[in-house]
Order: structure tokens, then sequence, then C-alpha cells
């Protein structure tokens, strides 16, 4: 039963054929038969989760359905504010915050009837891509417990790939989102920036910042984010564009469509595994009817690093009063990346600007040619669990997924392949406000190969 994705179990809780309190309930027995191996929460309510399932099963016996997340567990990035439960943005410096109101996205999914299971481990304030955080212990991978999730929302990956839950908000400011679930097997999707409300989530960079759903299925990942999205007149980030449908279009296929492939010395330094698999599904879109060319892009290394500039910089300007009076009481990864943040020029800081400006101005005349592009997520699987510093891996692991938190545009990792037992993630990207566009080719190459059905051993 948790094994249900969102959009099979909604259609059966509001048939009354299956029991949102009896779907929390298995999904709690998964939890506490898997928790103590995997890490995933950091808060965990199961009897505010049984309350709330209980009402959501009286509401919809009462004729009062409220749309298709009434009912449903959920698990949330412990950096959306939730009110009267604590948000600890992953580190000790927050560990009793109790925020007085929810997130404008937490809001949202209340109001639709989400059923809360609680909070989800991260990286330490979202600074970090291996989620192996120093203050509540490492989340670990599904796949293989010995490797990290990805970050920094490794706790909603890895929650949804255990089928701890059925949905999951994440945040990514460098691939946050889209790395874990490459990671963890699983569908994640960053939005165009300012699509989905920022308020109320703790902040990493006020320039990259973006929030999105994470979730088993692009069916269900079409779902949330139609649900999400939308303007936020509250939050000075949001922007006011109309939100499409994203659920009418998701099954119409690509057929005609320009696809690029990006295909440059770049790009090939990755696994060879990982290089097969994006280069499969590529011929994948060849046979749903896509024309699929090759593209070098020179620039995308600058990309990254701009973003790396601009993601440091902005961490250590909103962290710099608890570096100055208590660095000690960062992860020592996270401290030396805020304090490498802190050392930039504002030379440096306006370098990094001019190129996402150059950038965003390049990517707008790419997809005036092309519809889509495609790219590995990440350049390998899951590495264990230790070793290398963390912050020595966040350039590797966000490699691939940085340069589109500085364009703001939309990139969503979806299930690809396997190396050694590990999930692979192709990453799909689209210009601005394409969402629709992305989850559509997503799901045909979902339901072309079928790698997301695959589950992990520790479940069988």
């Amino acid at each position: 039963m948790p094994d249900y994705t969102l959009s099979e179990a909604a259609p059966l809780i509001r048939s009354g054929d299956l029991s949102p309190l009896a779907l929390t309930e298995a999904c709690l027995e998964r939890i506490d038969a898997l928790e103590t191996r995997l890490n995933t929460f950091i808060t965990l309510t199961a009897e505010q989760a049984r309350a709330q399932a209980r009402q959501a099963e009286a509401e919809i016996k009462g004729g009062h359905y409220r749309g298709p997340l009434h009912g449903i567990p959920f698990a949330l990035k412990d950096l959306y504010d939730t009110a009267g439960l604590r948000t600890t943005g992953g580190t000790t410096f927050f560990a009793q915050h109790i925020p007085a109101q929810d997130a404008c996205l937490v809001e949202i999914l209340r109001q639709a009837g989400m059923v809360l299971l609680g909070k989800l481990n991260m990286h330490e304030i979202a600074l970090g891509i291996t989620n192996e955080n120093p203050h509540y212990g490492p989340c670990r991978n599904p796949w293989d417990t010995r490797c990290i999730t990805g970050g920094s929302s490794g706790g909603s990956a890895a929650a949804l790939a255990a089928g701890f839950c059925l949905g999951s908000l994440g945040s990514d400011t460098g691939g946050s989102i889209r790395i874990p679930a490459a990671l963890c097997g699983v569908v994640g999707l960053k939005p165009t920036s300012g699509r989905c409300s920022l308020r109320g989530i703790f902040p990493l960079s006020w320039n990259l910042d973006h929030a999105g759903p994470m979730a088993r299925s692009v069916t269900d990942a079409a779902m949330l984010l139609q649900l999400i999205a939308g303007y936020d007149a509250q939050d000075p980030y949001s922007v006011d564009v109309p939100v499409d449908d994203y659920l009418n279009t998701l099954q119409a296929g690509v057929q005609g469509w320009r696809i690029a492939l990006a295909d440059d010395a770049y790009f090939h330094e990755v696994d060879a595994d990982m290089w097969a698999a994006v280069e499969q599904a590529a011929r994948v879109f060849e046979k749903l009817g896509a024309q699929v060319t090759h593209v070098s892009i020179p620039e995308f290394k600058s990309y990254a690093q701009a973003n790396a500039v601009l993601v440091t910089s902005d961490a250590a300007a909103f962290h710099r009063q608890r570096l100055q009076e208590n660095p000690q009481g960062f992860g020592a990864d996270v401290l030396r990346r805020l304090q490498t943040g802190a050392a930039y020029t504002s030379g440096d800081y306006s370098l990094a600007r001019r190129t996402q400006t150059l950038a965003r101005h390049k990517f707008a005349q790419f997809f005036e040619q092309y519809d889509l592009l495609l790219l590995p997520a990440t350049p390998s699987p899951a590495h264990q669990i230790g070793g290398e510093d963390a912050d020595k891996r966040a350039p590797q692991l966000t490699r691939f997924t940085a340069p589109f938190n500085l364009t703001g545009l939309p990139a969503l990792s979806v299930p690809a392949g396997f190396s050694q037992g590990l999930p692979l993630g192709l990453q799909i990207v689209g210009g601005a406000w394409q969402e629709a566009a992305v989850l559509r080719a997503a799901y045909a190459f979902e339901q072309a190969t079928g790698w997301h059905l695959q589950t992990p051993p520790l479940l069988k």
C-alpha cells in the first residue's frame, strides 16, 4: 500500500476504496521498520498524522472531498515553515525554532487535505549535496544504505524511494532537488524561478533558491506542481505568470520536437554507464518522433562556477551573524563553504552576476531553436558515505545542475537506468515557464522505459 503513487492512491481515496487512515498507517509501519536504517526524518509526527488522516476520512465520507491530495501521506524537507512544528533547516542553530505560521506552499498543501508525516532530513542549511548531516546524522540511500542520498533534499528523495510518503517538496539552489532525485531513483522538478512561492522557506541564496515537487512518477510531480504553482503577492521573488494545465497535456508526446543533447568534452566527464544512459535516452526520444541534435555548450563550466560564487556568497551574507558569533556551530564542510563565500570580493560577485546575465541571454536564444535540452543529472551514481569531504564533492555533483539555477530555467530529473544497482537520472531542461513541456517529455520517456517502476531491494 505505501508503494502506491499519488496518482494511483488519489482516485481510490476519493471513491472510498482506500482509507486515508489505512494508507497513513501503512506508511508509518514502513517508517517504523526501516527508518533506523535510512534516517530520513528529523521530526516524525505520527500521532498528528493519524489525527489528520481520520479528519480527512471523515470529510471525504461526508462529501467534502478537497481534491487529489486529500488524505495523502506527505512529508516536507525541514526548511519549510510549519506552524507549531519545529523547522530546523538541518542545523542546531534552529533546533528549537517553532514557526508561528506555515510557509505559503505548506498552507496550500494543508488546505488541499495533506496528511503530514513529518519533517525530513537535509544537508545542513541546504548548503551541500551529500546529506551527511553532522547534527542529525547522515541520510542513507534506500538502494544501498552505504551510499549518500544526494542533497540537500536527501530526506525527501530517500523517503519517496522507500515508500515512506507519497509526495514531498524540496528546494533547489544548485541541484538540491534534482541530484537526490537522480541518486535515489525518483522524480524531482525545479520549476522556473518565481513559479512557486519561497515565502516561509529557509533561504540559502535569495538569487537562486527554487521550490519544487518530488515524487515517484512524472504524473505525481505534475499533480503537485499544478497545486503549488502560482503567484504569491507576499513573496517579492514570485512572478505573476499564468499557470499552464500540466496534466491536460502530459500524454501528448514529443512527435516533431527539436531536442538538443549536450555533447562535448565537459559532458563526457561522467561514468561510462551514465553517458550510455543519456545516449540511450536520446535514442528513446528519436523513437518517440523527436529530432535529436548533438550540441556543444562551451560556456557551461563557467556557468556552474558562477552559481557556486553566488550560492556561497549569499549564504555567508544570510548567516553572517552566526558566522561571527559561533562559527563552530556549523558542521565542518558547511563552515568551509561559508568562509569561502565570505571571502569573495565584490568584484567576484559582480563578475558572477555578469555571467548570470550572459547565461540567461544565451539560453533564451538556445530555446528559440530547441524545445528541450537533455544532459545527465549527475556525473555518476551515488558515492559511499564518508571519504571525500562534502564541500569537495559539491562542484562534481552540481556540474550539470547548477547552471539552471543561475538561469532560473525549469529542469527535471527522471529515472534513466542503473549502474551497479544504483539509480541514474536524466535531466530534461526547457525554456522559461515551459514546465508543461518538460513534464510532457519526461512522461513520454518514463512510459517508454519504465525505470521508475523499479524498487529498492530493501523493500523486497
